[in-house]
């Protein structure tokens, strides 16, 4: 049965076969060499690498383990073909040490391989980290891009280095952006963004070091801000894109919030923990945002309606959201909340679909959320 069964799996054409493996890490990959003549070769032709670090066998003592993972990884660059990927992924405990060894596969990535998604992490799980590792960051060279195809490119825990004339520079293959974990002054943000004239999607979390983040492009479509809480900085956010379509606030504490030429945006998501301070004031400031983008149809927000719409300062009563078909709303549904909802409702003449999220509270602060 067993030799049936490998025989079957010979059979599958070879496409089929390094499909199979590009959902495997290359560790494993690797391993189905073993299987019979026609997988050794394969894993070297799979259109991806995949490299976790957490997933590597560990060693006694711990530095072992990332020693042999960097020569694992040596290793596999030098072995396999320089046939393009699509994907190189790569997680790791990233030392000083380790420098040299990170820059070399950056840059096989880029410059050999011509992978057209990027994907580095260095911050793999708080049980992976200790405070020593946490005080070394890899300087990823933003340069070496320009010497390869990335169109996807995402980086946490770590720092980027532009180069001098950033701005007058076109890294044109970049089409998506995700940093996390990124010191991210408000000069860097601007040369980033005339940088990649081509970039339609950017995702920013966990990020510090601005003080008046400005985001303004004729090309963005898309927008994520995530886990800004640095308000005591009297922090500002500008957002100036004439082709958004789509943006979402997650646990963003700006002090002011700015949204200019936002007639393209028809999605507007907002989500502000309950547990943090001032949470109504930073919910407040990003749901004004809306008196700015009136053409959005799909609404995804908390309900602190009740408390907004009896505020000193509401929308104006001429303000309707017209072109709202589709609203998800979480709540609770205290006689505040529900107040609050048919208040919102009323704003929404043309809405076809509401979904409501049930959020558990101990008074006002919510433990945990269960979709209804």
């Amino acid at each position: 049965m067993e030799e049936a069964s490998n025989q079957n799996i010979n059979n599958l054409p070879e496409e089929l076969l390094l499909r199979i493996l590009t959902f495997l890490p290359t560790l494993d990959s690797i391993q189905t060499s073993l299987i019979s003549q026609k997988w050794r070769p394969l894993w070297s032709r799979v259109p991806s690498l995949n490299l976790p670090f957490e997933l590597f066998p560990s060693y006694e003592p711990p530095l072992d383990t990332r020693q042999f993972f960097a020569e694992f990884i040596d290793r596999v660059l030098i072995l396999r073909s320089n046939s393009p990927i699509h994907t190189f992924r790569l997680s790791f405990i990233y030392h000083d040490h380790y420098g040299s060894h990170v820059d070399s596969w950056v840059r096989s990535a880029i410059t050999h391989l011509h992978a057209r998604e990027l994907h580095l992490d260095f911050f793999i799980h708080k049980d992976f980290h200790d405070e020593e590792t946490l005080n070394h960051k890899y300087d990823f060279p933003f340069s070496v891009l320009r010497n390869g195809y990335v169109e996807n490119l995402c980086v946490t825990r770590c720092d980027l280095t532009l180069p001098a004339k950033m701005s007058t520079m076109r890294f044109c293959s970049i089409g998506s952006m995700y940093l996390d974990q990124v010191y991210l002054t408000d000069h860097i943000m601007s040369d980033l963004i005339l940088g990649c004239p081509n970039l339609e999607a950017l995702e920013l979390q966990n990020c510090w070091g601005h003080h008046h983040l400005k985001i303004c492009s004729t090309r963005l479509q898309k927008l994520v801000l995530g886990y800004f809480y640095d308000s005591e900085l009297q922090e500002t956010l500008v957002i100036d894109c004439p082709n958004l379509f789509s943006i979402s606030f997650d646990c963003c504490a700006f002090d002011k919030f700015v949204l200019k030429n936002a007639s393209s945006l028809v999605e507007f998501h907002v989500d502000i923990v309950h547990l943090i301070d001032g949470s109504y004031c930073y919910w407040s400031k990003v749901v004004r945002l809306l008196g700015q983008a009136t053409n959005v149809k799909h609404l995804n927000v908390q309900n602190w309606w009740f408390k907004f719409l009896t505020s000193k300062d509401p929308f104006p009563k001429s303000f309707m959201l017209h072109n709202l078909n589709l609203l998800e709303l979480r709540t609770g549904f205290t006689q505040y909340d529900l107040v609050g909802m048919a208040a919102l409702l009323k704003l929404c003449p043309n809405l076809e679909t509401m979904i409501l999220q049930y959020l558990f509270k101990i008074g006002e602060d919510v433990i945990r959320r269960v979709t209804k």
